[in-house]
Protein backbone atom coordinates (compact mmCIF):
# COMPACT_ATOMS: atom_id res chain seq x y z
CA UNK A 1 0.00 0.00 0.00
CA UNK A 2 1.21 3.32 -0.56
CA UNK A 3 2.02 6.16 1.42
CA UNK A 4 -0.92 8.10 -0.25
CA UNK A 5 -3.09 5.65 0.33
CA UNK A 6 -2.27 4.98 4.17
CA UNK A 7 -2.13 8.59 4.32
CA UNK A 8 -5.87 8.55 2.94
CA UNK A 9 -7.12 5.50 5.20
CA UNK A 10 -5.61 7.42 8.67
CA UNK A 11 -7.58 10.89 7.50
CA UNK A 12 -10.89 8.49 7.74
CA UNK A 13 -13.16 8.28 10.55
CA UNK A 14 -15.09 5.29 11.86
CA UNK A 15 -18.87 6.02 12.47
CA UNK A 16 -20.43 3.17 14.24
CA UNK A 17 -23.30 2.67 12.60
CA UNK A 18 -27.17 2.38 14.39
CA UNK A 19 -30.18 0.32 13.16
CA UNK A 20 -32.97 2.15 12.84
CA UNK A 21 -35.34 2.80 16.34
CA UNK A 22 -37.81 0.01 15.34
CA UNK A 23 -34.98 -2.24 15.68
CA UNK A 24 -33.68 -1.09 19.13
CA UNK A 25 -31.18 1.32 17.43
CA UNK A 26 -28.46 -0.90 18.35
CA UNK A 27 -25.03 -1.33 16.20
CA UNK A 28 -24.68 -3.16 13.41
CA UNK A 29 -21.09 -2.31 12.31
CA UNK A 30 -19.57 0.68 11.17
CA UNK A 31 -18.43 2.83 8.40
CA UNK A 32 -15.31 4.97 7.50
CA UNK A 33 -15.44 8.46 5.99
CA UNK A 34 -13.14 11.12 5.38
CA UNK A 35 -16.41 13.98 5.44
CA UNK A 36 -19.54 12.94 7.47
CA UNK A 37 -21.97 13.93 4.92
CA UNK A 38 -20.35 11.13 2.50
CA UNK A 39 -21.81 8.54 4.55
CA UNK A 40 -25.80 9.82 3.41
CA UNK A 41 -27.18 7.34 1.22
CA UNK A 42 -24.99 4.25 1.92
CA UNK A 43 -26.49 0.66 2.61
CA UNK A 44 -25.97 -1.54 5.30
CA UNK A 45 -27.13 -4.74 5.09
CA UNK A 46 -27.77 -7.32 8.00
CA UNK A 47 -30.40 -10.22 9.05
CA UNK A 48 -32.65 -10.55 11.79
CA UNK A 49 -30.74 -12.92 13.32
CA UNK A 50 -27.74 -10.19 13.68
CA UNK A 51 -30.27 -7.83 15.69
CA UNK A 52 -32.06 -10.23 17.84
CA UNK A 53 -29.70 -14.00 18.46
CA UNK A 54 -32.70 -15.57 16.69
CA UNK A 55 -30.88 -18.10 14.58
CA UNK A 56 -34.52 -19.19 12.79
CA UNK A 57 -34.68 -16.25 11.69
CA UNK A 58 -31.13 -16.18 9.65
CA UNK A 59 -32.73 -16.28 6.19
CA UNK A 60 -34.38 -12.61 6.84
CA UNK A 61 -31.98 -10.17 5.13
CA UNK A 62 -32.35 -6.27 5.80
CA UNK A 63 -31.42 -3.46 4.33
CA UNK A 64 -30.61 0.18 6.01
CA UNK A 65 -30.01 3.70 4.59
CA UNK A 66 -28.03 5.79 6.16
CA UNK A 67 -30.09 9.45 6.22
CA UNK A 68 -28.40 11.04 8.99
CA UNK A 69 -25.38 11.38 11.26
CA UNK A 70 -23.18 13.18 13.80
CA UNK A 71 -19.46 12.85 15.08
CA UNK A 72 -19.93 9.55 16.48
CA UNK A 73 -23.09 7.72 14.58
CA UNK A 74 -24.58 7.18 11.24
CA UNK A 75 -28.35 6.56 11.83
CA UNK A 76 -30.03 4.33 9.03
CA UNK A 77 -33.93 4.18 8.28
CA UNK A 78 -35.50 1.13 6.96
CA UNK A 79 -35.34 0.41 3.43
CA UNK A 80 -36.36 -3.32 2.51
CA UNK A 81 -36.13 -6.59 3.32
CA UNK A 82 -35.97 -10.04 1.65
CA UNK A 83 -36.16 -13.46 2.05
CA UNK A 84 -33.06 -15.70 1.23
CA UNK A 85 -33.24 -17.59 -1.88
CA UNK A 86 -32.29 -21.06 -0.19
CA UNK A 87 -35.24 -20.37 2.45
CA UNK A 88 -38.07 -20.26 -0.28
CA UNK A 89 -36.47 -22.66 -1.95
CA UNK A 90 -36.57 -25.02 0.65
CA UNK A 91 -40.30 -24.18 1.42
CA UNK A 92 -41.41 -24.98 -2.33
CA UNK A 93 -43.01 -27.74 -2.41
CA UNK A 94 -44.04 -29.91 -6.00
CA UNK A 95 -47.48 -30.38 -6.70
CA UNK A 96 -48.26 -27.53 -4.73
CA UNK A 97 -49.00 -23.53 -6.55
CA UNK A 98 -46.80 -20.68 -5.35
CA UNK A 99 -48.58 -17.26 -5.56
CA UNK A 100 -46.67 -14.29 -5.70
CA UNK A 101 -48.47 -10.41 -5.56
CA UNK A 102 -46.63 -7.16 -5.71
CA UNK A 103 -48.56 -4.48 -3.57
CA UNK A 104 -47.72 -0.40 -3.39
CA UNK A 105 -49.48 0.73 -0.32
CA UNK A 106 -49.17 3.60 1.66
CA UNK A 107 -48.80 3.54 5.48
CA UNK A 108 -50.97 5.96 7.89
CA UNK A 109 -48.19 8.04 8.39
CA UNK A 110 -47.19 8.73 4.21
CA UNK A 111 -44.47 5.98 3.76
CA UNK A 112 -44.76 4.40 0.41
CA UNK A 113 -43.79 0.73 0.25
CA UNK A 114 -43.48 -1.77 -2.43
CA UNK A 115 -44.63 -4.91 -0.84
CA UNK A 116 -44.32 -8.63 -2.27
CA UNK A 117 -46.71 -11.66 -0.24
CA UNK A 118 -45.93 -15.07 -1.25
CA UNK A 119 -48.55 -18.05 -0.51
CA UNK A 120 -47.63 -21.42 -1.45
CA UNK A 121 -50.97 -23.56 -1.48
CA UNK A 122 -50.98 -27.43 -0.12
CA UNK A 123 -52.14 -28.53 -3.68
CA UNK A 124 -52.07 -27.54 -7.30
CA UNK A 125 -54.95 -24.79 -7.84
CA UNK A 126 -56.77 -23.59 -10.50
CA UNK A 127 -56.79 -20.09 -12.11
CA UNK A 128 -59.76 -18.73 -10.49
CA UNK A 129 -58.11 -19.67 -6.72
CA UNK A 130 -54.92 -18.05 -7.82
CA UNK A 131 -56.47 -14.92 -8.61
CA UNK A 132 -58.49 -14.81 -5.85
CA UNK A 133 -55.41 -15.54 -3.82
CA UNK A 134 -53.96 -12.66 -5.34
CA UNK A 135 -56.88 -10.37 -4.42
CA UNK A 136 -56.36 -11.72 -0.79
CA UNK A 137 -52.57 -10.70 -0.62
CA UNK A 138 -53.42 -6.78 -2.40
CA UNK A 139 -56.12 -6.96 0.39
CA UNK A 140 -54.19 -7.64 3.51
CA UNK A 141 -51.04 -5.91 2.66
CA UNK A 142 -52.59 -2.59 1.81
CA UNK A 143 -55.39 -2.77 4.69
CA UNK A 144 -52.23 -3.61 7.11
CA UNK A 145 -50.24 -0.91 5.81
CA UNK A 146 -53.40 1.87 6.06
CA UNK A 147 -54.06 1.11 9.56
CA UNK A 148 -50.56 0.61 10.55
CA UNK A 149 -47.50 3.73 10.86
CA UNK A 150 -44.18 2.77 9.00
CA UNK A 151 -42.65 1.06 12.09
CA UNK A 152 -45.47 -0.71 12.74
CA UNK A 153 -45.69 -2.38 9.53
CA UNK A 154 -41.90 -3.06 9.30
CA UNK A 155 -42.39 -4.92 12.22
CA UNK A 156 -45.25 -6.86 11.04
CA UNK A 157 -43.70 -7.65 8.17
CA UNK A 158 -40.52 -8.61 9.08
CA UNK A 159 -41.40 -10.67 12.32
CA UNK A 160 -43.89 -12.56 10.59
CA UNK A 161 -47.37 -11.38 11.83
CA UNK A 162 -48.65 -9.57 8.44
CA UNK A 163 -47.53 -13.23 6.84
CA UNK A 164 -49.70 -15.40 9.72
CA UNK A 165 -52.61 -12.69 8.62
CA UNK A 166 -52.55 -13.06 5.28
CA UNK A 167 -52.33 -17.28 5.47
CA UNK A 168 -55.80 -16.86 7.65
CA UNK A 169 -56.99 -14.79 5.24
CA UNK A 170 -56.35 -17.08 2.13
CA UNK A 171 -56.86 -20.55 3.92
CA UNK A 172 -60.16 -18.93 3.46
CA UNK A 173 -60.12 -19.89 -0.50
CA UNK A 174 -57.73 -22.88 -0.78
CA UNK A 175 -55.80 -24.67 1.67
CA UNK A 176 -52.38 -23.17 2.16
CA UNK A 177 -49.36 -24.56 3.35
CA UNK A 178 -47.32 -21.23 4.22
CA UNK A 179 -47.51 -17.44 3.66
CA UNK A 180 -45.00 -14.99 3.73
CA UNK A 181 -43.89 -11.71 3.06
CA UNK A 182 -40.97 -12.37 0.46
CA UNK A 183 -39.68 -8.66 0.04
CA UNK A 184 -40.11 -5.19 0.35
CA UNK A 185 -38.22 -1.89 -0.47
CA UNK A 186 -39.23 1.80 0.63
CA UNK A 187 -40.59 3.88 -2.28
CA UNK A 188 -41.00 7.21 -0.83
CA UNK A 189 -41.01 9.23 2.66
CA UNK A 190 -43.43 11.95 3.52
CA UNK A 191 -42.32 15.68 3.55
CA UNK A 192 -44.32 18.93 4.43
CA UNK A 193 -44.39 19.18 0.63
CA UNK A 194 -45.38 15.71 -0.04
CA UNK A 195 -44.18 12.63 -1.13
CA UNK A 196 -40.40 12.15 -1.62
CA UNK A 197 -38.70 9.24 -3.19
CA UNK A 198 -36.89 7.55 -0.47
CA UNK A 199 -33.00 6.88 -2.21
CA UNK A 200 -30.71 9.32 -1.04
CA UNK A 201 -27.73 10.63 -2.69
CA UNK A 202 -24.86 12.60 -0.59
CA UNK A 203 -24.07 15.96 -1.70
CA UNK A 204 -21.75 17.97 -0.13
CA UNK A 205 -22.95 20.37 2.03
CA UNK A 206 -23.01 24.07 0.16
CA UNK A 207 -20.95 26.24 3.34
Amino acid sequence: MSSAVRGKWRAKKWYTVLAPEVFGSIPIGSIPADEGWKLLGRVVETTLFDLTGDFTKHYIHLRFQVYRYDDEYAYTRFKGHELSRDYVKSITRRRSTKIAGIVDAMTSDGYLLRTTGLVLTAYNCNSSHKRAIRRVIFQVISEAAQRSTFDEFVKAMVFGNLALELMSQAKKIYPVRKAEIYKSKLLAIPTPAGLRRATIVAHKPVS
